[in-house]
């Protein structure tokens, strides 16, 4: 897969992920919307780890710095 991920997309990704699990795992978000978020949040992980998210490749986005 191609690298279409900058470093700050990334970070962002996984802060968000971070929080939704901090409020699912405290009930804060319970049922199926934290369910739903959940797997959200795991697949903003999955997708930082791996610098390229399937989305942007289908909408022809990319945060990555570009090789000058």
């Amino acid at each position: 897969m191609k690298k279409n991920m900058g470093s700050s997309d990334k970070i962002i990704r996984v802060i968000i992920a971070a929080v939704i699990a901090f409020l699912y795992f405290t009930n804060v978000i319970t049922g199926v919307l934290g369910l739903i978020l959940l797997i959200f949040a795991a697949v903003f992980v999955l997708t930082s780890f791996i610098s390229s998210c399937p989305l942007y490749s289908l909408l022809g986005i990319s945060t990555a710095k570009k090789d000058s």
